[in-house]
């Protein structure tokens, strides 16, 4: 860091220079969709763990022993050519797996959230609604 930024210079920054700072921090962009409230909150976090000497051995390990020991599940269902089969009011609807995204009646769409939403008419997590629990990996 080129300067010292105090945590309580975190409360009147505004998002560009929150991202800014987490740029320069992590040496990446910030994930999409944090809000500032988090930024600030994850920014802070960090600045003190730094000048503390960072997280310790112990809870690093833990870290890295977590992140190997949990692959991300698959489905086959969501894999190009898998077919989903959803029944709503006595009607059952087929939704095509593609590498551009899904196919249902007769048009393209970017998730399945949006498909249930239009065969319910409510806010559905895509994937549960169609009966493979939670978010599944493509």
């Amino acid at each position: 860091m080129q300067k010292q930024v105090e945590i309580a210079d975190l409360e009147a920054m505004g998002r560009s220079q929150l991202l800014d700072l987490w740029q320069e921090i992590f040496e990446e962009p910030a994930p999409k969709m944090l809000s500032q409230p988090f930024l600030r909150r994850f920014l802070a976090f960090e600045l003190q763990s730094r000048r503390q000497g960072g997280l310790s051995r112990r809870v690093r390990s833990a870290l890295e022993k977590g992140k190997a020991e949990k692959p991300t599940p698959t489905s086959p269902a969501m894999k190009p050519g898998g077919r989903l089969l959803r029944e709503w009011n006595g009607v059952t609807h087929v939704v095509d797996v593609s590498d551009s995204g899904f196919s249902w009646n007769g048009r393209t769409w970017r998730s399945l959230s949006a498909i249930a939403r239009e065969i319910t008419g409510a806010h559905w997590l895509g994937p549960r609604s169609f009966g493979l629990g939670g978010k599944a990996a493509k």
